[in-house]
């Protein structure tokens, strides 16, 4: 299994980068946060990668710390996630969202991922929870992210216009104001 790859960034396009290691080039799927997140081309980069193998297909995935990788792994843990739908979260959602959403029972949070359902979010939520017990997500203010998506759903707001909006929400900010942020985006809509 290739875990890590450290080369020089030849091309990027689409959801992909190639980085020429030692004469060659290793084709890696990435998220639009973490192409954005490469340096120019020509210069160096380090990439961690998971392997994904299956009978017709071998591709490389790639992330910008280990936590995302490793979370990645867990994803796929679960029945019914594969790379696709595993990559979709993690571009939808950042590493602590979706721990936090996982940890804290909060499927409707994972819906914001294109391609999970209602029930395949609690789906994930039922089996991963217990993998991801005891890790504390690290956003801050993090705890107030479930509380302004329970007001909004308490207020009457959809699940799609609640996504919307709590993405947009400074995490920086008091609960107070998060509401209050919210509440405006909800309205400008």
């Amino acid at each position: 299994m290739i875990g890590r790859l450290r080369g020089v960034l030849v091309s990027r396009r689409g959801d992909a980068a190639t980085l020429d290691v030692g004469g060659v080039g290793y084709e890696i799927t990435m998220t639009p946060r973490t192409l954005a997140a490469l340096p120019g081309l020509g210069e160096e980069v380090v990439v961690h990668t998971h392997t994904h193998v299956r009978d017709d297909d071998m591709r490389l995935f790639g992330f910008e710390t280990e936590g995302d990788r490793d979370l990645f792994r867990i994803l796929l843990g679960a029945s019914g996630v594969g790379p696709k739908v595993a990559l979709a979260m993690l571009a939808t959602l950042d590493h602590d969202q979706i721990v936090l959403a996982i940890v804290s029972e909060d499927a409707e949070a994972l819906t914001a991922t294109p391609g999970v359902g209602k029930r395949g979010a609690q789906k994930i939520v039922l089996e991963l929870a217990p993998k991801l017990a005891g890790r504390e997500a690290k956003i801050v203010g993090s705890d107030n992210a479930l509380t302004v998506r329970q007001a909004l759903d308490g207020l009457g707001y959809s699940t799609e216009e609640i996504n919307q909006v709590v993405a947009e929400v400074d995490p920086a900010e008091s609960l107070e104001n998060q509401i209050k942020m919210a509440l405006q985006a909800l309205g400008r809509r």
